[in-house]
């Protein structure tokens, strides 16, 4: 017996009538994004554009597209361009017309003060709508995102003065070639003229990383003149010498290894945790609330480790969220800097001093809680922190960490689709990367905004039910009959 089955019709199908109003329910992200946009003061988008010529597209839709864009992971102005064409919510969003990836890509790079701008806007929103506390708990880390730039486009300072020697003999073989010894084929003005801007470009790679050793040199020396001053302030209080060998000074001058890429300079070669290899990556910084997992600040640097960031971290939280009540590190932010630089703001700091002790036995960890003291006033800023780790608060906002900042980085890369920024630039990339950290929260909050409706509908719902249970039961103590009955 043949089996049937149940076949579309394409045909019939194409010429199905449907309107965007039943494909998109009214709690979608992209009607929702578009209601949002409309309570924010574009102003500023609007004083970039001049008075005259063709009229533009109004910076609202753009904005639309760009951000649900970058919440759906299409990124690209042309993938953007597409995506108008065969998604219903974006041809919402663009309201039936098509502007073009030239004038989608031009109106993001050009406006990423002003879009970057709006983050605190949407945080306003969930303080207003009760999702944000007016004294939160952060957990602040960072990742790497790889740069819109191959490591294989990099030259290291020593092949880069190799290669200049090698480029600046072939030059003056080129220039000392009388017209019978050069080729039929050959062009030597073009061969010259290569060699030239290839010495060009690398002149200025050497020159680039000799200020950049420069700065190094100095910023190290910091560090080394303030461990030779603690050691002997030490020597001089205690009458001992300190343990350790002595600290040994930095040398100057740029190393073999260091690098230079031609495609995006400053990018930085990383630590890649894919593979753990390395690449041309960025340092993506962010703040994220403990209890909404909103990001509250975000910042790009290209310094592979995050010993330098936590106090630039903390400062770029917007005035109007108001300072945090604590904030949880993981031990590549310790340094005692940090530590007394939150405290100065305030800020209960909680950054590990060292790796943590797994499989602790039950009668160590109980002892050590029973001889749990305060530390006394002279303490230095790492007894004060491990301290706080101990108490029952610190432990316990300490411990949302890995659940918060982690899981949010994960989001963006898995979820959201972003692992490559699509600019270049440290300025650049980190209005891109606010772009992102902005798309994250509006999806966030939208999944906030709407559970916290259904919940109250729910308890609506249930407020009902119990009032007409009290009646029930009080028509039922009068006639002694349920009140079902009576009206059957």
């Amino acid at each position: 017996m043949e089996r049937h089955f149940i076949r579309p019709d394409y045909e019939s199908t194409l010429k199905q009538p449907i309107t965007i109003e039943e494909a998109l329910p009214p709690n979608h992200l992209a009607r929702w994004i578009v209601t949002l946009i409309a309570e924010w003061d574009l102003s500023s988008l609007y004083a970039r554009y001049e008075i005259g010529g063709r009229p533009p597209y109004a910076p609202e839709m753009l904005l639309a597209l760009i951000l649900y864009g970058y919440c759906t992971g299409v990124v690209s102005g042309r993938a953007i361009e597409r995506a108008i064409t065969e998604s219903l919510p974006f041809r919402f969003l663009a309201g039936f017309m098509h502007p073009d990836y030239s004038t989608i890509d031009r109106f993001r790079t050009e406006c990423l003060p002003e879009i970057a701008g709006f983050l605190a806007e949407v945080l306003l929103r969930a303080r207003r709508e009760g999702l944000l506390n007016s004294n939160p708990t952060v957990s602040i880390d960072g990742s790497k995102i790889h740069a819109d730039a191959s490591k294989h486009h990099a030259v290291s300072y020593k092949y880069a003065h190799d290669l200049r020697n090698v480029l600046l003999r072939q030059t003056a073989k080129l220039l000392a070639l009388s017209d019978e010894l050069v080729p039929e084929t050959m062009e030597v003005i073009a061969e010259i003229t290569l060699r030239l801007q290839r010495l060009e470009q690398l002149n200025l790679a050497i020159t680039v990383m000799d200020e950049r050793a420069d700065e190094r040199y100095q910023k190290e020396w910091g560090e080394y003149s303030a461990k030779v001053e603690a050691r002997k302030q030490y020597a001089q209080t205690t009458g001992r010498k300190p343990r350790g060998p002595d600290p040994k000074p930095p040398t100057p001058g740029a190393l073999p290894k260091d690098q230079y890429n031609f495609t995006d300079p400053e990018s930085r070669i990383m630590k890649n945790g894919n593979n753990k290899g390395v690449d041309q990556h960025y340092n993506a910084q962010s703040v994220v609330d403990q209890g909404s997992l909103l990001v509250l600040g975000c910042r790009v640097t290209n310094h592979p480790n995050d010993k330098e960031e936590a106090l630039e971290d903390v400062d770029t939280i917007p005035a109007a969220i108001g300072t945090p009540y604590a904030a949880a590190f993981d031990t590549g932010f310790y340094s005692e800097a940090n530590i007394v630089g939150l405290e100065d703001r305030k800020i209960l700091p909680l950054i590990s001093t060292g790796k943590s002790t797994h499989g602790l036995n039950w009668e160590k960890f109980f002892q050590q809680r029973e001889n749990l003291s305060l530390p006394p006033p002279d303490a230095t800023p790492t007894e004060r922190v491990n301290y706080l780790l101990t108490t029952k608060k610190g432990e316990d906002i300490y411990r949302l960490r890995k659940s918060t900042v982690e899981p949010t980085f994960g989001t963006i890369k898995e979820t959201m689709g972003f692992r490559q920024f699509s600019l270049r630039g440290l300025g650049k990339v980190y209005g891109e990367w606010c772009i992102v950290c902005l798309a994250y929260d509006l999806k966030r909050l939208h999944t906030l905004e709407v559970s916290a409706k259904k919940k109250s509908i729910q308890n609506y719902c249930f407020i009902i039910i119990k009032i007409g249970q009290l009646a029930n039961s009080i028509f039922e103590f009068f006639f002694e009959t349920p009140m079902s009955h009576q009206l059957g």
